[in-house]
């Protein structure tokens, strides 16, 4: 196959804009983060409707982006911390107040599918509702659960005490975040290297002709060794945890690209978007860090 220099030139520009946004916006600030999830969230969303309609669906379009605003925003509003921008405790108490409403909001209107499909005319109510949450709960919420990762400080001493008012979350801190978005890089990096060299097995061949078993063995095994480096650069948690950390990457790293090729191969479209040339839609690009978010997330929520 010939290379294209004009592809592989808006591939490279493509990924260099993306790893700078990226990585800015997470090192920067609580807001820069949220506000940078927050945008991924909504536009995964809207990929995800346009995937569901290709299959047959009707997603409740409007109530599912007004689902996902709440969600996430509540999210947002109970990770806020004092320290970082606010500058009031009695306000940051109040804002995580607030994101006990907007979790409330989120499921009424989760419940607000069933009354739009019952006055709805539209054919497969049950399949469009199924369709408008599982959109809500594939796109938006492992970004969600994502800012809870914002909150781990060094020896889990995420609590601070300001007195006569009780305990707030910790400062901003972007390092586990970081660390788990490297081992998803090294990990794809890896199994693909590996795989190219010396993948004969295939993994899925149904879903996803191109993995081998090779490149995924081998892929985690150079993140398992990564994640020693990762322990040095980020000791919040004990190299033990990013040692289980990185191999949650491998695992559930592999079956969310499994599942996106899955729902891109029944929907018989190429990419899940547009938005970055060369490089697809947002699902795309995130496929990974959907399927391991969640389960990290638990994960420092149990240790803790």
């Amino acid at each position: 196959m010939a290379l294209n220099i004009k592809t592989l030139t808006t591939r490279t520009l493509t990924a260099a804009v993306f790893v700078a946004v990226l990585l800015t916006c997470i090192n920067l600030s609580f807001l820069s983060f949220a506000g940078l999830f927050f945008m991924v969230s909504l536009w995964g969303l809207y990929e995800f409707y346009q995937l569901a309609e290709k299959l047959g669906a009707q997603p409740y379009r409007w109530p599912g982006y007004i689902c996902g605003v709440f969600v996430f925003g509540a999210g947002i509003l109970a990770n806020m911390n004092n320290s970082d921008f606010l500058g009031d405790p009695v306000l940051i108490l109040k804002i995580h107040k607030l994101a006990k409403v907007f979790w409330l909001l989120a499921l009424l209107t989760g419940f607000g599918f069933f009354v739009r499909a019952l006055f709805g005319k539209e054919q497969n109510p049950v399949l469009n509702i199924a369709y408008t949450l599982t959109g809500v709960v594939y796109a938006v919420l492992p970004f969600t659960m994502l800012t809870y990762a914002t909150c781990i400080q060094k020896a889990f001493a995420s609590i601070h005490i300001v007195p006569a008012i009780g305990p707030l979350i910790a400062p901003y801190n972007p390092h586990i975040i970081l660390g788990v978005i490297l081992l998803i890089w090294v990990s794809d990096s890896g199994a693909y290297l590996v795989g190219s060299l010396v993948g004969k097995h295939k993994l899925y061949e149904r879903i996803s002709p191109g993995k081998t078993w090779e490149g995924s063995i081998g892929g985690a095994l150079i993140t398992m060794g990564c994640s020693y480096v990762i322990a040095s650069w980020y000791p919040e948690i004990a190299f033990k945890h990013w040692i289980v950390i990185a191999l949650m990457v491998c695992v559930f790293g592999t079956i969310g690209d499994l599942i996106e090729s899955m729902l891109k191969r029944q929907a018989g479209v190429k990419d899940s978007g547009r938005i970055m040339p060369g490089h697809g839609g947002i699902l795309d690009r995130f496929d990974s860090l959907l399927f391991v978010s969640p389960f990290v997330c638990a994960y420092l929520y149990v240790i803790q």
